[in-house]
């Protein structure tokens, strides 16, 4: 542990995702998966021989495991690429991040074993303990299942807590969520709310030398709900026919003012690492004045006004008790477009 855990470094390891599409089993996937969770052993640990020992939080990019499904049928990405709730690759993460002292966050398909026909995109935190301490299911999804599709049902075995979930650390009060969700507000705004101090965004983005949607969302996310932003991309994604550089770059952590405080410019590198203060954000969160935005945000007027709008409609998946057809995601998007245009809103 470092001597003053309110100030450590944080990493966004930009690493390739070695993608399972191509693989024919799961035996097969496995067995890049296990390549791949090596492989980030030895970056994790050349990092902190690099940054130090006070290096005490490091961020994978989205789907480091396996790349995304491209043509599979849910049923065929579920019996290749999700893992299990407990399975081997958490196991090894887990041994990952007590060997290092430190806590991992990533993402992942997982299988949940109160819904084995569906999978959920999954932003993990593990922790020095070698367990997992934190899951945060993504809520929204183009094309995966989402707890709100299942909604009655998933409060049958999850409270509403666990929608949300931030994780009290030593560093600091820790949440995650996934890839585009970034650009989501209220997401980041309900886990700020909920007292988190450091949110992790494992990503895997079309970067650009220019400002994109997810950057600008980074920015606004850390400066408006006064946290830290650790989001790591992919440096590539091999195994696909995509143009594997394609997703490369702009791994970076910002600060709770809106301050790049390091960016990676492309390749596999450990170069987003900077200092956390946890005290100073603190600090600033407690000061009074018209920066502090958490302190002056209205809750209820927005509950209120939120409660009366009907946009994307809850439990479309039903009990979850069958995968979701191939074209369920853009017949369901087609009809919320259709529903929004005839009450004149869009």
């Amino acid at each position: 542990m470092s001597e003053n855990p309110q100030i450590y470094k944080a990493l966004a390891l930009q690493t390739e995702c070695a993608a399972v599409n191509r693989c024919t089993s799961r035996k097969e996937a496995r067995v890049i998966m296990h390549k791949t969770l090596s492989r980030i052993r030895g970056q994790i640990f050349s990092a902190l021989g690099f940054h130090g020992r006070d290096l005490r939080l490091v961020c994978l990019p989205e789907y480091f495991l396996t790349g995304f499904p491209t043509g599979e049928t849910a049923k065929e990405w579920r019996d290749k690429a999700a893992i299990e709730f407990d399975g081997p690759e958490y196991e090894a993460l887990g041994k990952i991040a007590s060997d290092a002292d430190l806590y991992i966050c990533g993402n992942a398909y997982e299988i949940d074993p109160n819904f084995p026909d569906l999978y959920f995109q999954t932003s993990f935190i593990v922790g020095p303990s070698g367990e997992v301490e934190l899951r945060y299911r993504r809520l929204i999804s183009m094309y995966a299942p989402s707890p709100y599709d299942v909604w009655d049902e998933y409060l049958k075995h999850y409270s509403e807590d666990d929608l949300f979930p931030v994780l009290d650390t030593p560093y600091g009060r820790l949440a995650a969520l996934a890839s585009e969700e970034i650009r989501y507000p209220e997401i980041s705004r309900i886990l700020a709310a909920r007292g988190a101090e450091v949110i992790l965004h494992p990503t895997s983005e079309a970067a650009s030398t220019l400002m994109t949607y997810k950057n600008v969302a980074k920015i606004a996310r850390a400066q408006e709900n006064q946290c830290y932003v650790v989001s790591a991309n992919s440096s590539a994604i091999t195994g696909t026919a995509l143009a594997a550089q394609s997703t490369d770059g702009r791994s970076q952590i910002v600060d709770d003012r809106g301050i790049i405080l390091a960016e990676t410019p492309g390749g596999e590198s450990i170069t987003a690492c900077a200092d956390i203060d946890i005290a100073a954000l603190r600090y600033r969160r407690r000061r009074n004045g018209m920066d502090n935005m958490l302190a002056r945000q209205p809750m209820e007027l927005y509950a209120k006004a939120f409660s009366k709008i009907d946009m994307h409609p809850m439990n479309s998946l039903g009990d979850g008790k069958s995968p979701p057809a191939k074209d369920f995601y853009k017949k369901r998007q087609d009809e919320v477009i259709a529903k929004l245009s005839k009450a004149g809103l869009i």
